[in-house]
């Protein structure tokens, strides 16, 4: 019993963490059922209104109202109309836990990055800056160490040829620092005035293509300013890279 306890309850378990996807699959499968029950009851329900208005005809009655009609054949969709009913549910359903979950990440990730604030706060009280700078470095040292360049990953945007790396998005490009800085500066401005911005905006300033990650987190001015922070390391060709991170990173979107 014990055995078959567990096998019940990690089944449980795997049905519950899956449950968007379980109940998209029957929705995706519910939409073609629908149709096909939906096409298999017309000829009944054809077959039942001829006979009906052959009566009428031989009786010399009026024809079937568009009510009467829907009388006579409802019975015909009931299939149909229940499995189209359960499929609505589904879909309904996987949305609302869908939901749900997102909800919970973006409050655990509010709350990461109020902890994470607090403990750099603290980090440069204790250590002081220049020692949690020497720490931002080698942590960056670190992060293009385990995701090296490769010929066909580096973009090349303008005319700089100063290898840089975003943190955020792993990715290289060329650009010069100047120009690097004037996308930080034009993204601080804006946002001034349009309180929120994805990070998209700043990538597309930087000549970047927008991709998935840019779209789903966004720079608030709640949240303080947007600066440049920048580390110059060394990539495992000897070449000078411009590490770039944020001192204040975007938050989770509410629209996803």
């Amino acid at each position: 019993m014990n055995k078959i306890g567990q096998i019940t309850k990690n089944l449980g378990g795997v049905i519950s963490e899956n449950s968007p996807h379980i109940l998209t699959g029957i929705g995706c499968a519910g939409v073609v059922s629908t149709a096909v029950l939906a096409v298999k009851a017309t000829p009944k329900a054809t077959i039942i209104l001829e006979k009906e208005e052959e009566y009428r005809e031989r009786k010399r009655l009026q024809s079937l109202t568009k009510m009467e009609k829907v009388k006579l054949t409802w019975k015909c969709y009931i299939p149909a109309g229940v499995v189209g009913a359960t499929t609505i549910g589904c879909i309904i359903g996987a949305n609302t836990v869908n939901m749900r979950r997102n909800a919970a990440l973006a409050s655990l990730y509010a709350l990461s990055e109020s902890a994470f604030r607090e403990y750099k706060t603290k980090v440069v009280e204790e250590i002081g800056k220049p020692k949690e700078t020497k720490i931002r470095d080698e942590i960056a040292k670190d992060r293009i160490t385990n995701n090296p360049q490769t010929p066909g990953n580096v973009v090349v945007v303008g005319t700089g040829e100063i290898l840089c790396y975003d943190k955020l998005s792993d990715r290289y490009f060329k650009s010069t620092y100047e120009n690097v800085r004037k996308a930080f500066n034009d993204l601080a401005y804006d946002l001034r005035s349009e309180m929120r911005l994805d990070l998209n905006e700043l990538y597309t300033t930087l000549g970047l293509a927008p991709n998935g990650l840019g779209s789903m987190v966004e720079f608030d001015i709640e949240k303080g300013p947007v600066e440049l922070i920048t580390s110059t390391q060394l990539d495992q060709n000897g070449q000078p890279c411009l590490v770039i991170d944020y001192d204040v990173y975007p938050k989770y979107t509410s629209k996803y």
